[in-house]
């Protein structure tokens, strides 16, 4: 096989560059977040919560612009029948971010949590918070292996070597920096990649429009030449499937530890708003030139190129169409430095994810679930060992993805059905418990899982209104594959399901406790009437006689924690919504 040098020299020069940025950072930030009674593990989670405006906008905006984002768009541009108008990424992730900005990020930063799953843990329990981790975990890994699978695309199609050589090694890179400086070093190369990756596709879409099989893309817009235009139209049939699919990116883009990570590192909660709208101009910005590239293959008489006589489309790589158009519509000199500024950027994404997954399981899992009087140290390498984890496991799960859009969908779905409506219940509905979150939690699974999942193979059980049979040929293979198509919106009508069952399980559980209708010791999760039993009796001194004590004249207990579980537990607003199961209410019933 072939390998070309000039390729390998770029990548090599770019790599080389990003790990040295991130050893930089993290030698510049080693003691950063850690004096002043600071913590080592806190700082590699958020970063001693004083990221700015300029590497907190980039390393942002750097998080959901990575290889599943621009060869992803780039994709559904190209794609027949489906063009600019289903490429709904840039506009759907724009709007997650200034959504997320508008809502959730001041209340999240402004209470100090340290992670995504610390609110949840935090009023329905350890156990909850850790069925929770579940859904999060397997977006994160997800959300890793699609820009992985991206990049592994990428280089092995202009350099010629082999794709799982170049996915492991991207992803050791990326691991191994991550390891070094937790948040600093992937917030700085951050900046680092997104400059690579505007410069490397800018760069080679006047290249690629200039060349001379390729026609002009303004008319192929709205004309069909080679295949249908590239604008794409939506079908009356498929209305409510794109508005189910927009609204999955638009609020599942919300409830990902990879984007509180970056509020909950703001240096103030107005900082963290401004990243969010900051970031979510980036993603437009940055979605152009992908666009333009999927547009330029849409218009490409591909017979006239280096390519081969049949176009991408009928050689089932239209997944592959950005590096397609560097390598063969390109001078090699400039599809070289456009690989190699963009295999270097797409780790962005993949970096921080792996350090959002171990964040998670390293303080709400090993720490807070299991060892509360863990040490700050032990901590530190829990989490080192989990980046490592996560990060092989993401790259197993890399070397064997289809349509990296459909992985990327696939990776939102849980997300948006399962927890968006457990976020929004945790930070701005009064009264929900522990109850409510269990069945939020069973309905939204049975509701998406039923719907079935083509991506998997998973067929569906439950036959939503509208459904029908679709018909897939690969083209070089000739098999074909019947897979049933849901057009009723049911990824949304089951993340509303489950905000209602967490809302009306709450209240009926709550009710049934409270009128006597359910005896007190049947409260197995401690979310109504034990709720805060354990507070109070860590406030309370037991005594022999029965004569009647206020608590108010009793010495607090001060309780033996973790160090670094201080900041977990100090925001009793949340607490205190919870008005008749309050401490206060109990003390006012005597």
């Amino acid at each position: 096989m072939a390998i070309h040098a000039e390729g390998l020299v770029a990548i090599v020069v770019f790599y080389v560059l990003i790990l040295f940025v991130g050893i930089w950072a993290a030698w510049k930030n080693k003691n950063s977040g850690v004096g002043e009674g600071g913590e080592r593990s806190e700082s590699i989670m958020v970063g001693g919560r004083d990221i700015g405006l300029f590497v907190g906008g980039f390393t942002m905006t750097a998080t959901w612009v990575g290889g599943g984002y621009i060869n992803g768009t780039a994709e559904y541009v190209y794609l027949p029948d489906y063009g600019l108008a289903w490429a709904q990424a840039p506009f759907g992730y724009a709007l997650s971010l200034v959504v997320g900005g508008l809502f959730f990020a001041k209340p999240m930063r402004s209470r100090g949590y340290v992670t995504m799953l610390d609110p949840f843990q935090q009023l329905y329990g350890k156990r909850m918070g850790g069925l929770l981790f579940i859904p999060a975990l397997m977006g994160e890994i997800f959300w890793s292996a699609a820009i992985l699978s991206a990049l592994g695309a990428t280089i092995s199609v202009i350099v010629d070597i082999n794709i799982n050589m170049s996915v492991v090694i991207s992803a050791l890179i990326a691991i191994f920096y991550t390891l070094v400086g937790g948040l600093y070093s992937v917030a700085y190369t951050d900046v680092v990649q997104l400059f690579c990756i505007f410069l490397g596709l800018w760069i080679s879409v006047p290249f690629a429009l200039s060349n001379p099989a390729v026609s002009d893309i303004s008319i192929s817009a709205k004309e069909e030449l080679y295949q249908s235009p590239w604008l794409g139209k939506i079908e009356s049939e498929d209305r409510w499937l794109w508005a189910d699919n927009f609204f999955l990116l638009m609020l599942g883009g919300i409830p990902w530890q990879v984007y509180f990570q970056r509020v909950l590192s703001a240096s103030s909660a107005t900082y963290a708003q401004v990243l969010s709208f900051l970031a979510a101009f980036g993603c437009l910005v940055m979605a152009v030139p992908s666009v333009l590239i999927g547009a330029i293959g849409a218009s490409t008489a591909w017979n006239q190129t280096t390519y081969g006589s049949l176009p991408p489309k009928d050689k089932d790589e239209s997944d592959m169409i950005l590096p397609i158009v560097l390598q063969h519509l390109c001078p090699p000199y400039i599809s070289f430095f456009g690989l190699g500024a963009v295999s270097a950027a797409v780790m962005s994404s993949a970096d921080s994810s792996i350090l959002s997954a171990s964040s998670m399981f390293a303080r709400n899992i090993y720490q807070l679930a299991f060892r509360q009087s863990a040490s700050d140290r032990e901590i530190v390498w829990v989490m080192r060992l989990t980046i490592f984890v996560f990060g092989a496991l993401a790259t197993a799960m890399a070397l064997l993805t289809g349509s990296v859009y459909g992985l990327w969908y696939l990776s939102s779905d849980l997300v948006y059905v399962i927890i968006f409506p457990q976020l929004l219940s945790v930070l701005f509905v009064k009264g929900t418990n522990t109850y409510g979150s269990v069945a939020g939690y069973i309905f939204g699974l049975l509701l998406r899982v039923g719907g079935g999942e083509p991506y998997l193979k998973l067929p569906p059980f439950i036959y939503y209104p509208g459904w029908v049979t679709e018909t897939k040929v690969h083209r070089l293979t000739g098999k074909v594959e019947h897979f049933v198509q849901q057009r009723f919106p049911f990824k949304s009508v089951s993340m509303v399901a489950s905000l209602l069952a967490n809302v009306v399980f709450s209240y009926l559980m709550k009710y049934l406790f409270e009128s006597g209708m359910l005896s007190h010791k049947y409260d197995f999760l401690d979310a109504v009437v034990s709720k805060h039993s354990k507070e109070i009796m860590d406030k309370a001194t037991l005594v022999s006689n029965h004569d009647n004590i206020i608590l108010s004249e009793i010495a607090p207990v001060k309780q033996v924690l973790g160090a670094s579980l201080g900041g977990t537990f100090t925001n009793t607003e949340i607490l205190s919504d919870d008005g008749a199961s309050s401490p206060e209410a109990f003390h006012s019933e005597e």
